[in-house]
């Protein structure tokens, strides 16, 4: 069973974006899982939220501990939680922000690829300048870093769930797949 784990804050749209990937999934065959969990429910408080992917039905309900893989909406939750707790040797980790990925710390134990959904967003309309909604830009990075997923899939899928702006939407998950930059520490190369 495949597990990822999405971190972010409320209204960055990770709970949608657990259940876009969820569904983009279960359009190539598989069975799937979306749901968040959260803290205090306001605009800004640090939310999480999981998906479980699987050839087989899912059954599994409880939080996702020991992910695959983690998409990060906000990479100021790096400084404040330990987002990388449980994740899975050769799990990625995906970060919206205008670093790039050998500038965390943690990428000398993981793989990391960082793409910067904000600016995409912005760009698209998605969201205000303030508050941009990065949640349909990341997912089209976390088909590119980790290939578990197609792209064709991830649009569908987005343009489905989220038809307010749908062509925004699915033109921002194309940028941040072409946009996204990989850095495995193991080949020590991008």
């Amino acid at each position: 069973m495949l597990e990822i784990r999405i971190h972010g804050r409320g209204g960055q749209g990770a709970v949608v974006a657990s259940k876009v990937l969820a569904a983009a999934f279960f359009k190539e065959g598989h069975y799937v899982q979306a749901f968040p969990v959260f803290g205090v429910e306001r605009r800004g408080a640090p939310v999480a939220a999981f998906v479980r992917v699987d050839q087989n039905p899912v059954r599994l309900r409880c939080n996702v501990y020991e992910p695959h893989h983690l998409i990060v909406l906000d990479p100021a939750l790096t400084e404040t939680i330990d987002i990388t707790e449980g994740l899975r040797e050769s799990g990625w980790i995906l970060l919206n922000t205008h670093r790039t990925p050998e500038e965390f710390g943690f990428a000398r134990n993981f793989k990391v690829a960082s793409v910067d959904a904000f600016a995409i967003a912005i760009r698209h309309h998605l969201g205000s300048r303030s508050t941009p909604i990065v949640n349909t830009a990341i997912l089209g990075a976390f088909a590119r870093c980790t290939g578990l997923v197609n792209l064709d899939s991830v649009v569908n899928a987005t343009v489905e769930a989220v038809p307010f702006n749908a062509e925004g939407n699915r033109q921002a998950a194309i940028d941040a797949y072409e946009q996204t930059i990989m850095y495995d520490p193991e080949l020590q190369t991008r």
